[in-house]
């Protein structure tokens, strides 16, 4: 099993109780493109010890850009952020234009072992929310994994979450937002938990795979 932490410092030990507060909401495009995709997430889509354009929204305005495609990319990732503080400051970044959001949130409460109902619950509260600020937002779920750490019932269940959300939803899934990137220490930083510049250009391309289905026609 892969250890994901998504609020810690790249200086500290892997501490599962400890989470960095450390907001990283950055337009990463041109503000005259028509059309935008909202990044909703905690440090991995804030590219903790990165510098902003290091971290996979920015690599992901690249690729867009790259395609002159008419779509401006907006990062909201907050280190630290669990699926109930995500959902208490939701309004405020709805205030946003939001043609695609893209769901990044529960890593954090499967490390404090909060209830997988909660955390369902607080998952689905916010695709609805999303929904009911304009219906014709499409919402992309990406899916997370932890460590054996609360047993292997939680851990199994856990990882049901994101399928079973994007099954009841009729959402796009990214099934595994660190696939390839988790568990490797060439592509992750000193905390073995954050992805290095290579790490986030995986991370790009497990997004991309989703994505560009949306925004390719």
């Amino acid at each position: 099993m892969i250890l994901i932490s998504c609020g810690e410092s790249n200086q500290k030990k892997i501490d599962n109780a400890t989470e960095i507060e450390n907001t990283n909401q950055t337009e990463v495009s041109n503000t005259s493109k028509n059309k935008t995709i909202l990044f909703f997430g905690d440090s991995l889509t804030a590219g903790m010890g990165l510098d902003p354009e290091n971290a996979f929204p920015a690599l992901i305005q690249a690729k867009i850009d790259s395609l002159s495609l008419n779509y401006s990319v907006i990062n909201s990732g907050l280190s630290g952020e669990t699926t109930a503080s995500g959902k208490n400051r939701l309004n405020w970044v709805l205030n946003q234009k939001a043609d695609i959001f893209i769901l990044e949130l529960g890593a954090n409460d499967g490390l404090r072992g909060i209830p997988l109902s909660e955390t369902k619950k607080n998952l689905q509260l916010i695709i609805d929310a999303v929904h009911q600020k304009n219906e014709a937002t499409k919402i992309i779920l990406a899916g997370m994994q932890i460590p054996p750490n609360m047993g292997l019932e939680y851990t199994n269940e856990f990882k049901s979450i994101f399928p079973d959300l994007a099954k009841e939803n009729n959402l796009d899934l990214i099934p595994f937002l660190l696939n390839g990137v988790a568990g490797e220490p060439d592509l992750n930083q000193a905390d073995g938990i954050h992805p290095t510049i290579e790490g986030h250009k995986i991370v790009a391309e497990n997004t991309w795979a989703v994505l560009k289905d949306f925004v390719i026609n």
